[in-house]
């Protein structure tokens, strides 16, 4: 149990950090010039958010193989395929429950869940704010009432 709890430990805090690189990314290609969301017409400002949710979504998938790792690394799947796909079921929560792994690891693959939960709540949020700073800010400029900026 303590392994499994080690294990998760690092995998939490790696990925972590790969997700607060996806968000300074994210961060830095819409502060490339000021008011660049705002000031592109309707479609660009689209665009722009997909861009954001494309590489959230990345480095969302970078996660999934760095959980993989362990799995392979320590025997609990048959190979790489596997790995990946078991690692991906297991941290959208979707578990389908067509690879089951030995009662050892359950433990482990509970953490890779609730990490998955989180870092998707996060990956929310960058949207949000993206999604915010490219139209509701435009709004609230284009009415007078933010003079923040």
């Amino acid at each position: 149990m303590l392994f499994n709890v080690a294990i998760a430990i690092v995998m939490i805090v790696i990925t972590t950090v790969v997700h607060s690189a996806g968000m300074m990314l994210s961060i830095r290609l819409i502060k490339l010039k000021p008011g660049m969301l705002r000031d592109q017409l309707l479609h660009r400002r689209a665009f722009g958010v997909a861009a954001i949710v494309i590489i959230m979504f990345c480095f969302s998938l970078l996660e999934v193989l760095l959980w993989a790792i362990p799995y392979l690394a320590f025997g609990a799947v048959k190979g790489f395929e596997e790995a990946v796909y078991f690692s991906m079921v297991t941290y959208t929560t979707l578990g389908y429950g067509d690879i089951v792994l030995a009662e050892q690891w359950r433990l482990l693959t509970s953490f890779e869940a609730a990490n998955g939960i989180i870092m998707f709540g996060w990956t929310t949020a960058i949207v949000m704010a993206v999604i915010k700073k490219a139209y509701f800010d435009t709004l609230y400029t284009d009415l007078g009432e933010n003079n923040s900026q």
